[in-house]
Formats: C-alpha cells, sequence, structure tokens
C-alpha cells in the first residue's frame, strides 16, 4: 500500500491551513480523469479490448510474445488458446533473465526495477518485474484515481494543504547490475517519483527505505509529530503500530489531538475488519474517512469508490487484462477460463492477469466475489493458498472475516491479528480448527467468543455447516489466545517484520501456527 502523492506523481507545496486552499487548485487537474472514469459503468468490455490489444501489440517481437505467437492473435478465443496459465514457477526463468540484464524477454526494452513479493511468508522469494510502462500506466494511475475518487467524494477537502505520512519499504541491489535494485513497491516508487513531491511527502526518503521496521517506526513518529498530516497510506497493521509510537511519543490519547486536520487514510494489503474499531478509537474525529485499495506488487486492481460500499471498483484501461477462474474449478486438470464478460455476481473467483510488466495469464493468487456487474465492482475474499479445505468445508478468509467481526460485537472483543489450521486428529480421533488469536481487548469468556465464531461460520458458509453437523466430521473450533506481540515476533524471526508481510490467515498446513503454537510459550521480555 503505498502513498496518495507517490502514485499521484503531483507535488504541491504546504500552505497556511487558515489561507487558500491548495486542494482546491488541484481539483483542477482531476477533472478530466473523474469524467474518463464514468465508462467503467457501461463500457467494460470495450475498455478490457483495448487494453489487450495494446499488451498484444506492444509485446508481439519480445521472446514470449514471439514463441507464444502475439502477432497472429485477433481475439481473446485466440490469446487464450496461444498463451497458457501461468504461476510463477513458470516464469521464473524468464525472469531471472531479465534480472541478469536480459532486453526484450517478457516486455519490450531492459527492465531495470523488480518488486519483491510479500504476498506470502514463504522463506522463497518471487521477483515481480516493473517496467516504466507499468509503474506509470500500474501503479502511477492507480494513486491518481485514488485522489479523483477521494475529492469527488468529498468537495470540503483540503488534503493537499498538508503534508502525506506513507509506510515504505526498502530496496538492495540486483545482482549488482548498475542501477538495478530490488525491492518493495513503495521503494520503487520512491525512487521514481518526481522529486518535487518530497516536498508533501513525510517521512524524509532515508527513514522512508530503511529496513528495520523498529527503528523506522521510532524515526517516522519523531519526524511527523510537529507536522501538518492530512492523509496516511499503508497496511493498517503496520499503520496503527506507527500511530500507537505517535501517541507513546506525544503523551496525547487521540491521533487527532497530534494530527488536527487528517482527514484520510488509503489502505490495503490486508483486510481492515479486525482493525476498524482501533483506528475509530484512537483517531476520533468525525471528518476522518477511509478507502480501501487493491494494490500489489503485480499492479493496482482496485479502489473503493463509494465511502458506503465496502466493494472496490475494478480498474479496467490500466495495462491489466483481466480473466477468473471459478474456485470450485482451480486446481483442475482443465478449468473453466471466462474474462470479464463471462463472471457472474456472487461466485469466488481466482483472479489472473497480464500486465504491462510482463506477467502473462498470471495467478496471481488472490480471490474475489464480484458484487456487481455494472460496474464491476468486487470484494477480495482471499488468497488460492489461504483456506482451509481439510474436511471439504472450504472455509476462506472472507468468512473467517465475517466471523470474527461478528463474535466481537457481540462480546466486546477486539481482535488484532489471527491465524488458523486444521488439526486433523487429536489422540481422541477428533478433528477441529485451530484458531490462534492476539486480541487487543480479549472477550469476557474466550469459549462464549468460540461459540459464537463457530456459529457464525456455520451460518455463513455451508460447506462448513455440514461438516460440523453433529460434530460428525468436524468438531467445535479451538481459540488459543496469543500473548502481546506474537505475530510481529514471528515475522520478526523471518525478516519480515514491516512492509506489507504478513502471517496467513488460515492455511491447510500446520507448520505456520506449530511454530507460533511454539514461540506463544515464551514470555516476551
Amino acid at each position: 500500500m503505498q502513498n496518495l502523492c507517490i502514485y499521484a506523481n503531483i507535488s504541491f507545496g504546504a500552505t497556511d491551513y487558515q489561507n487558500m486552499s491548495i486542494t482546491n487548485i488541484a481539483r483542477i487537474a482531476f477533472k478530466a480523469r473523474q469524467k474518463e472514469l464514468e465508462r467503467h459503468i457501461n463500457e467494460g468490455e470495450a475498455l478490457q479490448n483495448s487494453v489487450l490489444d495494446y499488451l498484444l501489440s506492444t509485446a508481439q517481437n519480445t521472446i514470449y510474445g514471439n514463441k507464444h505467437s502475439f502477432s497472429s492473435i485477433k481475439s481473446y478465443d485466440d490469446f487464450a488458446k496461444n498463451v497458457p496459465l501461468n504461476t510463477y514457477e513458470e516464469l521464473k526463468n524468464l525472469i531471472d533473465r531479465m534480472r541478469h540484464g536480459e532486453k526484450d524477454v517478457l516486455w519490450p526494452g531492459y527492465i531495470q526495477w523488480y518488486a519483491k513479493s510479500s504476498g506470502t511468508t514463504n522463506d522463497k522469494s518471487k521477483f515481480i518485474p516493473v517496467s516504466h510502462d507499468g509503474l506509470h500506466n500500474l501503479h502511477y494511475k492507480g494513486g491518481k484515481d485514488a485522489v479523483a475518487m477521494y475529492l469527488k467524494n468529498n468537495p470540503h477537502s483540503r488534503i493537499f494543504d498538508g503534508r502525506s505520512l506513507i509506510l515504505g519499504g526498502s530496496h538492495s541491489p540486483n545482482y549488482n547490475l548498475p542501477g538495478s535494485l530490488v525491492g518493495d513497491l513503495s521503494a520503487i516508487l520512491i525512487e521514481n517519483i518526481n522529486p518535487l513531491a518530497n516536498l508533501v511527502r513525510v517521512p524524509c526518503k532515508k527513514t522512508a527505505l530503511l529496513s528495520d521496521f523498529e527503528v523506522k517506526r521510532e524515526r517516522i513518529a519523531h519526524e511527523t509529530i510537529n507536522k501538518n498530516i492530512t492523509n496516511i497510506s499503508g497496511v493498517p497493521s503496520w499503520m496503527l503500530s506507527v500511530l500507537t509510537k505517535v501517541l507513546e511519543i506525544t503523551g496525547k490519547k487521540t491521533i487527532n489531538e497530534v494530527w488536527p486536520n487528517l482527514e484520510m487514510f488509503f489502505h490495503g494489503g490486508v483486510a481492515f475488519t479486525p482493525y476498524r474499531k482501533q483506528y475509530q478509537q484512537i483517531i476520533t474525529s468525525p471528518n476522518m474517512h477511509y478507502m480501501e485499495t487493491y494494490n500489489a506488487s503485480e499492479g493496482f486492481f482496485g479502489l473503493q469508490n463509494d465511502p458506503s460500499d465496502p466493494s472496490m471498483l475494478l480498474m479496467l484501461d490500466y495495462g491489466v487484462f483481466y480473466e477468473f477462474i471459478p474456485m470450485d474449478e482451480f486446481g483442475s486438470e482443465n478449468p473453466t477460463i471466462v474474462p470479464l464478460t463471462g463472471v457472474e455476481t456472487n461466485v469466488n473467483y481466482a483472479m489472473v492477469i497480464s500486465t504491462s510488466c510482463g506477467l502473462w495469464r498470471y495467478i496471481i493468487g488472490d480471490t474475489i466475489k464480484f458484487t456487481s456487474k455494472n460496474p464491476y465492482k468486487f470484494i477480495i475474499t482471499g488468497r488460492t493458498k489461504s483456506f482451509i479445505n481439510a474436511f471439504g468445508e472450504e472455509l476462506i478468509v472472507d468468512n473467517a472475516e465475517k466471523g470474527l467481526a461478528y463474535a466481537c460485537q457481540k462480546t466486546n472483543a477486539e481482535v488484532l491479528e489471527y491465524t488458523a489450521a486444521p488439526v486433523f486428529m487429536d489422540g481422541k480421533a477428533k478433528c477441529r480448527h485451530q484458531w490462534l488469536i492476539e486480541f487487543s481487548r480479549p472477550p469476557k469468556d474466550i469459549d462464549t467468543f468460540a461459540s459464537i465464531l463457530d456459529s457464525k461460520l456455520q451460518e455463513i458458509n455451508s460447506d462448513y455447516e455440514a461438516k460440523r453437523y453433529k460434530d460428525i466430521t468436524l468438531q467445535h473450533l479451538e481459540i488459543i489466545t496469543a500473548r502481546k506481540d506474537l505475530f510481529n515476533d514471528w515475522l520478526k524471526s523471518k525478516g519480515k517484520l514491516g512492509g506489507q508481510h504478513k502471517v496467513p490467515r488460515l492455511n491447510n498446513s500446520r507448520d505456520i501456527i506449530e511454530q507460533m503454537i511454539v514461540m506463544n510459550s515464551f514470555k516476551k521480555d
């Protein structure tokens, strides 16, 4: 999740908040794009056809384009026939050739930047190419549209009259090639931004690119407490950690006492539901707004264009062509694969993308569900590998988030972090789901919380309900209360503290939860 000014690549200097609003001047720059975005309502197919034509014509003379006869492709059916589905493993060798300096492999020219994927906690990293074209028509364009939508929805905003706080990542040399780097996407954006934009961005570049999150958090807090912060951007969990440090240093009870003009949080990376109450407790201003964004190392895909609707608008005129695989066919030998025009609402899909960074029919690993087709709006439901289906229950992250939110509401509890995995068979031949939950406010009775959660999961997931029937297949879920900072400590032990790193919410394997249960027995110093 990146800062709006980094994406928009716009530079406006700060001014006295009581004088003329620079934001009103900035609005003029977004009028034309706000009008263009109306095409998403009725012209989705045309927009996507134009993107596919652009991608194929631009990359037809690359090594990959020649191999798969891009120049002869005249329709989507030709494209689907000529180009295979790909995971990172299928493209890894080609990407590695690019990282060693070879040109015209997956996308024209020499690719200088590689975003280090943080979508999983596997030790093996993914290096996603970020082309010049992709940088501008995927990532920066997404930031511009986030601003355009926000300004349209908030006519009294003064977002450009202060500073933007970003939680950036870090980077390192790529095979020691001159000028070529790998790192978090935010670091790539910072390196390529118009230098004048740094006038409205905090913290300083040196702090923003620090790799040690604990040091970075401390420095960010000290650098920003006396600034006029109007907007913040980042992953909810890591941003909450920074805001907590700000309150600790200043001795204030709320963030709006520190930054009275704070009005917006652009968030993404993880679901906001578990964190919403905590943000509302430390940011009490009635003028505070929130916008969810769906951006990743691979591209920028969605924006919450309506504050009253949690669904996001699928961005159709960037350098991304979308396809979808119904999750009930995912992993089968010949799954159904449909373009945007073939999707239905309320069906869980694995998303497939082709982009101007050279990813072709790439299974990104995220799952979504459309809530509307006019325009195309969706919610993120989880990951293709972040679910529990050990007994046919098909529990996805969306189910877990809704169940936890309901249990929290009923017990006045607050969940900070969680992960869950199956217990395949205990000493009494019983199978169940085991949840490891770190509460920011624990329920009075953990058994009551567990029962409410279990019942809600049965209500919203018929497969889970069927497997829970009379405890025949699946027994009542178990909750283990995690000690304070367990999740951060586990991430730190893996060298993944900060950035967009996170523990998978649901996992069919017990590898991660077993490691964390062991750490949970250690008292924190």
